[in-house]
C-alpha cells in the first residue's frame, strides 16, 4: 500500500499540489491543520482565488448586455466557463449548461419547471435513501403539489442501494428518478449508469446529483445517458455560490422557466413576453459572475493534474485511513460498500460524534459530525449520526497519522 501511494504522490507531484491552497500553510490549535471535511467543501488553489480577484480588480462589468471593453471582457469569461463545463462533464452542446448557485438550486429548478409541467396526480417520483435533503425536500415540495407519491430505494447495510428493489419500484407510474452519483454521508458510489437505464426503460426522466462527484469521480452525461446532472463549484475547489445543471436539449426548450426578468426574455410587453433560448432562458437577473469566472480555474486545476490520478490517490488514502482506524477500541464504520468516494463515516462506541469533533479540532484536525443533512439515512441505521473524514487530494499520510493518533488519545481520554 505504502508503495503505491509514492508512486502515485510522485506522479501528481502532491507536495507542490499542496503548494497551491494557501491555507493549508496554517495552524490550529498549535497543530498542522489536517482538513478532513472536504465533502462539506474543498479548499480553494491561489489560482481559483486570484480569478475572483481579477475580475473585481480588472473587468468588473455586468454581462451580455454591454458593448463596452470591460462587458465584453466578463462575457467571454463567463462564457469561457460554459464551455469549460461542457467539456468537464462532455454535454454535447454548451447552451446544455445552466449556471445556478449550486446543486440546491439546480435541484429545485427540475423540480418545479419539469417536474410541475409533466407530474399528474397518481404519479412517482422515485428517490433513494442515500439522498442529501436537497434532493429529497423538493421533490416532496412538488408530491404534495401534484398529489403524486415518491418511492424510495432502500439501502443495504453496507450503504450500497438494494437494486433488486429499485426494479420493483418502477413501474409506469414512474415518471422522475433522482439519485445522487455518490452518497456525502457514507461515499457510496451509486450505479448510476444502470439506475438511468432501467429508469428509462420504464419511460422515466433521471435527475442525477452529482455534488460529491465532481472532485473525485469522471463524469460522462453522454455516455451516463442521463436528463439531468448537477454539481456546486464549491465541491470541487471552486468557489461557493455557484454551479451549473446539464439538461437535455429537448427537455429545456420544452421546459418553463424558473425565475422571471431580466437576461430570460426576448421580448416583452404589457400584452406578453417572448422567451429567451437556452441557457439564458433559465439565467433570469445578473448572474454571480466573478464565481462562475473563478470556477474555470477550479476545472482548469482538475483538468492539470488528471482526476483519474486525483481519485486513485484519494483511494489509497481512503484504504489507509481505514487500516489505521479500523483496529481502534470501539470503532464503527458506518458504509462499507465496495465502491466509494474518500470518505470515511465511523462511530466509536460510549463516545458522542459531537464530542470526538470538538476533541480532534483540538489538535488540528476538522472533520465533520453530525446527521450530514441525511436524517432519513442516519433513522436507517438507528442513529443519530457519524464522525465524518473526507478525504481530498491534498490530504496526506501524515494527516492520515495525526488523525488516527487523534483518535487514540480520545478513546483514551472518554474511556
Amino acid at each position: 500500500m505504502q508503495n503505491q501511494v509514492s508512486h502515485t504522490a510522485e506522479k501528481l507531484d502532491i507536495k507542490s499540489l499542496r503548494e497551491e491552497f494557501p491555507i493549508l500553510r496554517q495552524k490550529v490549535n498549535g497543530y498542522p491543520l489536517a482538513y478532513f471535511d472536504n465533502a462539506a467543501t474543498t479548499q480553494k488553489p491561489a489560482r481559483v482565488i486570484d480569478a475572483l480577484s481579477t475580475y473585481y480588480l480588472e473587468y468588473n462589468a455586468n454581462i451580455h448586455r454591454g458593448i463596452h471593453t470591460l462587458a465584453e471582457k466578463a462575457t467571454k469569461a463567463f462564457e469561457n466557463t460554459r464551455k469549460s463545463v461542457q467539456q468537464f462533464i462532455n454535454a454535447p452542446e454548451s447552451e446544455e449548461i445552466i449556471f445556478t448557485r449550486g446543486t440546491t438550486e439546480s435541484i429545485n429548478l427540475v423540480a418545479a419547471t419539469y417536474g410541475r409541467m409533466m407530474l399528474e396526480k397518481g404519479d412517482e417520483i422515485i428517490i433513494s435513501g442515500l439522498e442529501h435533503h436537497s434532493n429529497i425536500v423538493p421533490w416532496q415540495l412538488l408530491a404534495g403539489e401534484k398529489q403524486a407519491t415518491i418511492r424510495v430505494i432502500p439501502v443495504q447495510e453496507d450503504g450500497s442501494l438494494d437494486l433488486n428493489a429499485y426494479a420493483q419500484l418502477l413501474s409506469g407510474k414512474t415518471k422522475i428518478v433522482a439519485v445522487n452519483h455518490a452518497s456525502n454521508s457514507l461515499g457510496t458510489i451509486n450505479p448510476v449508469r444502470q439506475i438511468i437505464k432501467k429508469a428509462h426503460d420504464a419511460g422515466a426522466v433521471v435527475m442525477i446529483d452529482g455534488a460529491q462527484a465532481g472532485a473525485h469521480i469522471p463524469i460522462d452525461v453522454k455516455s451516463l445517458d442521463c436528463d439531468f446532472y448537477t454539481s456546486s463549484a464549491h465541491k470541487f475547489y471552486g468557489p461557493t455560490g455557484a454551479g451549473f445543471l446539464y439538461g437535455r436539449r429537448e427537455l429545456l426548450e420544452k421546459m418553463p422557466p424558473y425565475m422571471g426578468g431580466g437576461e430570460m426574455i426576448k421580448d416583452v410587453s404589457f400584452s406578453g413576453t417572448t422567451y429567451n433560448d437556452i441557457p439564458y432562458k433559465f439565467e433570469a437577473g445578473t448572474p454571480n459572475i466573478a464565481d462562475v469566472v473563478a470556477m474555470n480555474e477550479a476545472i482548469s486545476f482538475i483538468n492539470q493534474y488528471g482526476k483519474e490520478h486525483m481519485a486513485a490517490y484519494e483511494n489509497e488514502l481512503l484504504a489507509y485511513a481505514v487500516e489505521r482506524t479500523q483496529n481502534l477500541s470501539g470503532f464503527r464504520a458506518v458504509g462499507t460498500a465496495s465502491e466509494k468516494v474518500s470518505i470515511l463515516s465511523f462511530l466509536i462506541d460510549g463516545i458522542h460524534s459531537y464530542d470526538i469533533g470538538q476533541m480532534l479540532d483540538a489538535r488540528g484536525v476538522a472533520v465533520r459530525t453530525g446527521h450530514h443533512c441525511t436524517q432519513p439515512l442516519m433513522d436507517h441505521f438507528g442513529i443519530e449520526g457519524t464522525v465524518r473524514a473526507s478525504l481530498a487530494v491534498y490530504n496526506t499520510k501524515e494527516e492520515i497519522d495525526q488523525f488516527a493518533e487523534g483518535l487514540e488519545r480520545v478513546i483514551k481520554f472518554m474511556k
